[in-house]
């Protein structure tokens, strides 16, 4: 079962993202509901990807028990049984979960350990990557010396815009500033821990933090394909731009297609919405230990 859009009647609708739709449980919790939806380059497709939005939800929900130990999350449960009434339809299992609500900190906290993306096109530009001056010589994909912290602002509309740490620190104050790049680099090193043990690389991340009762928690999705580069450590090799196992395979096709990158979305073909529900089962699989069930 493919779910594009959600309705509960029963509960306000707080927010549609281009993935998730949120609802509200009462004045301090929330219902985030992941679609099957997938978006590339800020525009939504059409067509859904089987699975996506249970994959996401159960993907973070591992990762937030897992690091719970590096500081508060907004995460309550997955578990049918503690949703709301109005929350337990069929189509919602699996891809609700029920969270505190947080008065959201407008940055997108980017961690890199390798150098991909953007960060690679600055570097070729530059040899710095978002106020990281980084050493010369450096290839595509190669591992960064340490992890840097390079977050960017969160738009509603249009594109995030990668900022430095002194502008975060302009933005939300250098104290919390500071919080966020520690709690980042702390929450990415342990991903990258897990990711290593079972043949990943997570080459780069984002994280969202809010603040719930005074104190900085982590928020919306954590360390899934959506958010995180993953690749095959196997086939790993600086140079070149690796196979990952995230929604890189949508934007490759719809770039080599000559997409403008402007709404509509071009149709993508069966296969490539296939291989990008398999490239997120799998890394599901790898990540959990667990195999992937639809029912789950």
């Amino acid at each position: 079962m493919t779910l594009l859009t959600t309705s509960i009647e029963a509960l306000p609708l707080v927010h549609r993202g281009k993935v998730r739709e949120t609802y509200a449980v009462g004045d301090d919790r929330l219902l985030l509901v992941a679609t099957d939806r997938i978006s590339a380059f800020d525009v939504v497709f059409d067509q859904p990807i089987p699975d996506k939005g249970r994959l996401l939800t159960q993907l973070s929900a591992y990762w937030f028990e897992r690091l719970a130990d590096l500081g508060p999350t907004h995460f309550i449960s997955t578990d049918t049984d503690d949703l709301p009434d109005a929350a337990r339809a069929p189509e919602l299992a699996g891809r609700s979960m029920l969270v505190r609500r947080a008065r959201r900190i407008d940055a997108e906290c980017v961690v890199r350990g390798y150098l991909a993306g953007s960060g690679w096109a600055e570097y070729q530009r530059g040899g710095s990557v978002v106020g990281h001056q980084l050493p010369e010589g450096l290839r595509e994909a190669d591992r960064l010396p340490e992890p840097i912290f390079t977050p960017s602002t969160k738009a509603e509309v249009g594109h995030d815009e990668n900022i430095t740490r002194d502008q975060l620190a302009e933005m939300v104050g250098r104290d919390l500033a500071r919080r966020l790049e520690e709690r980042s680099l702390a929450l990415y090193r342990e991903g990258a821990r897990r990711a290593e043990e079972v043949g990943l690389i997570l080459a780069d991340t984002k994280f969202e933090f809010g603040v719930i009762d005074g104190e900085v928690a982590l928020i919306d999705e954590v360390l899934t394909p959506d958010s995180s580069r993953f690749w095959d450590a196997s086939v790993y090799e600086p140079g070149q731009s690796p196979p990952s196992f995230d929604k890189q395979y949508v934007r490759d096709f719809v770039a080599a297609s000559g997409w403008n990158k402007e709404p509509p979305a071009p149709h993508l073909p069966d296969e490539v919405i296939d291989g990008t529900r398999q490239r997120y089962t799998r890394a599901y699989e790898l990540l959990t230990g667990r195999a992937w069930s639809a029912s789950a």
